[in-house]
């Protein structure tokens, strides 16, 4: 397996010390790491330069740096996806609307910021303006509209809940989240992962290492956007399961990268 592109190293150091849950990590092993996904010692470090000039990341020690504080809310959102399914309710038919609609569009940079946001929250907009999802996700709605704040949403932007949304948009709004869609990457994901898995001890410790980031990447990202569907819409066991696999995944793939962490860093030393 193979990735059509080599990684940014700003993204490897960052989703590196994120998955080593605040754990210090040299400077030798992000850039060995770096290197491994197809960069330049030099376009590594330079990240890392640029990482700590704007708090993404911080010196703890010589050498040594972890997620600097402008990068733990993020971080902290982006970790609830090894929550699983304790993130949702049952659902009572009820919605989360999110109105943007006051709001101007003409900044791209916080247009950007506002689109993720709502991604992360699994919320879709139903028409201009207007953003829903199904209000099954276990915080309260304070909690979530302190969350879509901290993710940088305009705090103008009205988020409020109702069980009021007329037949024709709730027949409409399943649609929005393509469940069958979501279910058939759910199937590959896992037929992917079990594969790899049963299959990995074929190859050396870096090909080992390289195929696991890029594998682990693209599953956790996939749980980080999901948007939480209720059973209704969905098959939850089968996102469950998706999740299950993702985390005994991640735990190997950390393990495969620990065995690999001190020949790297003897590398690049001598």
């Amino acid at each position: 397996m193979q990735s059509d592109k080599n990684a940014r190293p700003k993204d490897v150091i960052l989703k590196i010390l994120l998955a080593t849950e605040g754990r210090a990590q040299t400077s030798q092993t992000l850039v060995s790491a770096c290197a491994l996904l197809g960069a330049t010692d030099n376009s590594a470090r330079t990240a890392l330069t640029r990482l700590r000039e704007a708090g993404l990341v911080e010196a703890i020690g010589r050498g040594e740096y972890r997620l600097g504080q402008a990068a733990r809310p993020l971080a902290a959102d982006v970790a609830r996806w090894r929550s699983g399914e304790a993130r949702v309710r049952a659902w009572a038919g009820g919605w989360i609307v999110v109105h943007t609609g006051a709001l101007a569009r003409s900044d791209r940079a916080a247009l950007r910021v506002r689109e993720r946001a709502l991604n992360l929250l699994g919320l879709r907009e139903l028409e201009p303006g207007l953003a829903i999802r199904p209000d099954n996700l276990a915080d309260d709605l304070s909690a979530i509209r302190r969350r879509l704040y901290g993710l940088g949403l305009d705090p103008a932007a009205a988020v409020f809940s109702t069980d009021n949304l007329d037949d024709a948009r709730v027949a409409a709004a399943p649609q929005l989240w393509t469940p069958r869609r979501l279910e058939a990457r759910y199937r590959e994901q896992i037929d992917r992962l079990q594969t790899w898995s049963a299959t990995r001890h074929r190859l050396d410790h870096d090909q080992a290492a390289r195929e696991s980031y890029w594998l682990g990447d693209r599953a956790i990202r996939e749980l980080v956007f999901d948007p939480l569907l209720p059973g209704a819409m969905i098959d939850t066991q089968l996102r469950s399961d998706f999740t299950d696999l993702a985390l005994r995944f991640d735990r190997l793939g950390q393990t495969i990268w620990q065995l690999r962490a001190p020949h790297a860093d003897a590398a690049i030393a001598s």
